[in-house]
Order: C-alpha cells, then sequence, then structure tokens
C-alpha cells in the first residue's frame, strides 16, 4: 500500500521586486540565458531564454526553469536540484570556457550551482 504525504501549505508568492543575475552558457542546442533571481527569504526563480521562441529547446528550458521556480518557492534546497540537473547527457555536448556542457539542464544545474558557490564565497567574505 502506498502512503501518500499530504502537502501542507503551497509555495510562496513571487515578490514584486527580486534581486539577480543574468548568465550566458554555449549548449550544443545553442546559447542559454539563465537568470538567476533572489527574494528576501532566498532564492525564488530562474528564467532561462535559448534559440528561438516556439522552438522544442526554448520550450523544455521554460519548462524545467518553471518547475526550478516553484521547487525554490516551496522550500526545496537549491543543491539537491543542483544535483537533480547536473550530469544530464543530451545528444551535443560542447565545451565552454574549459568546461564541458552535456545538455541544456546540465548547464542550468551548473549555472545554478556557480551561482550557489560564489554567494556563498561572498558570504565568507562578509564574515571576516
Amino acid at each position: 500500500m502506498f502512503l501518500l504525504r499530504k502537502l501542507e501549505g503551497s509555495p510562496r508568492l513571487r515578490p514584486t521586486q527580486t534581486l539577480g543575475l543574468t548568465r550566458r552558457i554555449k549548449t550544443g542546442e545553442g546559447t542559454l540565458y539563465i537568470t538567476i533571481n533572489e527574494d528576501e527569504q532566498g532564492l525564488c526563480e530562474v528564467f532561462t531564454t535559448i534559440g528561438k521562441a516556439g522552438g522544442n529547446a526554448a520550450a523544455q528550458s521554460e519548462a524545467i526553469s518553471r518547475l526550478i521556480s516553484l521547487a525554490l518557492r516551496s522550500g526545496v534546497n537549491p543543491q539537491s536540484i543542483v544535483r537533480q540537473l547536473k550530469g544530464i547527457s543530451g545528444p551535443n555536448p560542447t565545451w565552454e570556457d574549459g568546461r564541458l556542457i552535456l545538455s541544456t539542464p546540465d548547464a542550468i544545474g551548473k549555472a545554478l550551482d556557480d551561482y550557489l558557490h560564489e554567494k556563498n564565497q561572498r558570504t565568507k567574505k562578509e564574515n571576516y
């Protein structure tokens, strides 16, 4: 018998103002632009743009971004998201700044991981 856990509450609402950054990453499907935003409670959303609007790559990256944003606003640990995305292989891996980008999901995971690492480094410097 399967036990279903009742989810309490719902994702926090998106604030009217966020702060973040946008990165450009070359992937085998085209150039990915990823924006990672925070609010006063932490990471809250990710937006991605790749290829032509209406194309398959654009649709898939938008779907991933929406699910990441929902997960972040629902309290999922960002490192858990990174672990799920990094390492996903696609048909057209490519090199970007000496680093192998396996797919668009891999690029999104690596960008999020980089953001978290850089944020951690800034926090350490501020605490010294």
